[in-house]
C-alpha cells in the first residue's frame, strides 16, 4: 500500500511541478505542434504549442515507480517492468513521429506503415517476454489464453507450441495497435485523451488491488479459492498503474484547455501501450472494450466514416472524424465536448469495473 500511494503521489508532484520547465525547454528546441489545414479553424491558434509532453509522463512514471519501490523495499517483479517496457517502447515510436513533424515543419511524421512496424516490433517483443519469467507457482506474466475477466477456455497453445505462440504474439500486436492508435486518435482536443486515460488506467488500480486481495496463491486466509485469480503480480500492476495515473493527473493541469502542452504521439502511443499491457497482464484484455470504451468510439467513428465515404463515393456520416471534431463543427465548445466525452468514458469505465466485480460475485466452482 505504501508503494502504491507513494508512486501515485510522487508522479503527480513530478509532472505538476516540472512540466513548466519542460515546456520552456521544448519551445527552445522548436518542438511545437502543427495543425491540420482541414481541421476546425479554431485549432489554428494552437499552432506552435509545445508538444511531446509524453516525455514528461514517461520520465515521471519511471522516477516515481522505482523510487516508491525503493522506499517500500519491495522486489521488482517482471510484470510491471513489462508495462514500463511497452510504455517506453511505444513512446520512442511516437517520439520519432513527433520529431519528424517538427524537423520537417509538416503535420505528418512517420508514414502509416512505418508507425505500424514500430508498434509491431515493440508489441511482439512484449508478447514473447510476457510468456517468460515464471514465478515459483509457474505463472508467467501473460497467459496464452484469451481472457475477459479471467482466462477463457480458448487457448492458443491448442494449435501447437510454435503456431500457438506465433498466433498469441499476433493477438498481442492487434490489441496493442488498436489500443495505442485509439488513444492517438482521441488526442485531438485539449485534455481529452489525458482525462480519458486517467479513468481507463485508474480502473487497473482497482482491478489489480482486488486481484491481489483475492489471489489464488495469497495464503490460507483466502476463503473462496474458486473465486480467486491466477494473475501474476497484481499488486505490482496496480502500483505501476498508480504511477501512470498520478503523472497523467499532474500533466492534465497543463494540458487542459487552453493547453500549454500537448501529449504528442510520444504520449498517446505510450499511454495506449501501457493501457494494453495492463489489460493483457491482468488477464482482462476483452474487458478493455468497456474500460477503454471512449477510445473504441473514437476509433470506430474514423473507421465508419472512411468505409461509408468509399462505399457511397464521397458522402459522409459525420461532418469530420474522429467524432469529437464532428461536435465541434456542429458548434459545441471544445471544453463542452471534452467534459461530455469524459462523462461517457467514466460511465463506460464504471460499467467495466462493475462487470469485473459482478463476475466475482457470481463466480461458481470450477
Amino acid at each position: 500500500m505504501i508503494a502504491l500511494l507513494s508512486a501515485g503521489a510522487m508522479s503527480l508532484v513530478f509532472t505538476l511541478a516540472f512540466t513548466p520547465l519542460f515546456i520552456r525547454l521544448f519551445k527552445r528546441l522548436g518542438w511545437g505542434q502543427f495543425i491540420r489545414d482541414d481541421g476546425p479553424q479554431s485549432h489554428h491558434a494552437k499552432r506552435g504549442t509545445a508538444t511531446m509532453g509524453g516525455i514528461i509522463i514517461i520520465v515521471g512514471t519511471l522516477v516515481s515507480y522505482f523510487t516508491a519501490m525503493f522506499i517500500a523495499q519491495r522486489a521488482i517483479p517482471a510484470s510491471p517492468l513489462l508495462v514500463l517496457f511497452m510504455m517506453v517502447g511505444l513512446g520512442l515510436v511516437g517520439f520519432v513521429d513527433d520529431f519528424l513533424k517538427t524537423r520537417n515543419q509538416r503535420s505528418l511524421g512517420l508514414g502509416g506503415w512505418a508507425k505500424v512496424v514500430g508498434q509491431v516490433v515493440v508489441a511482439g517483443t512484449f508478447g514473447y517476454l510476457a510468456l517468460q519469467f515464471p514465478n515459483r507457482h509457474g505463472l508467467t506474466p501473460a497467459s496464452t489464453r484469451i481472457s475477459f475477466i479471467r482466462d477463457l477456455p480458448l487457448d492458443f497453445m491448442k494449435l501447437g507450441t510454435v503456431i500457438g505462440i506465433a498466433v498469441f504474439i499476433v493477438w498481442i500486436c492487434l490489441i496493442v495497435a488498436a489500443t495505442s492508435n485509439g488513444v492517438n486518435v482521441t488526442d485531438g482536443l485539449d485534455g481529452l485523451a489525458t482525462g480519458s486515460s486517467i479513468l481507463a488506467i485508474g480502473a487497473f488500480i482497482v482491478i489489480g488491488f482486488w486481484q491481489s486481495n483475492q489471489a489464488r496463491f495469497g495464503g490460507a486466509d483466502v476463503a473462496d479459492l474458486y473465486r480467486s485469480y491466477d494473475t501474476r503480480d497484481p499488486l505490482d500492476l496496480a502500483i505501476v498503474a498508480a504511477a501512470i495515473v498520478g503523472g497523467l493527473i499532474g500533466f492534465l493541469w497543463w494540458n487542459t484547455s487552453p493547453a500549454k502542452i500537448f501529449l504528442g504521439d510520444t504520449g498517446s502511443l505510450a499511454i495506449g501501450g501501457a493501457l494494453a499491457a495492463l489489460a493483457i497482464l491482468s488477464r482482462t484484455e476483452l474487458l478493455l472494450v468497456l474500460l477503454g470504451g471512449i477510445f473504441v468510439i473514437e476509433t470506430g467513428s474514423v473507421i465508419v466514416q472512411r468505409a461509408y465515404f468509399k462505399v457511397t463515393r464521397g458522402k459522409r456520416i459525420f461532418l469530420m472524424s474522429p467524432i469529437h471534431h464532428h461536435f465541434e463543427l456542429k458548434g459545441w465548445a471544445e471544453v463542452t465536448v471534452v467534459v461530455r466525452f469524459w462523462i461517457i468514458g467514466g460511465l463506460l469505465v464504471s460499467a467495466g469495473v462493475g462487470t469485473f466485480y459482478l463476475e466475482w460475485l457470481s463466480a461458481v466452482p470450477r
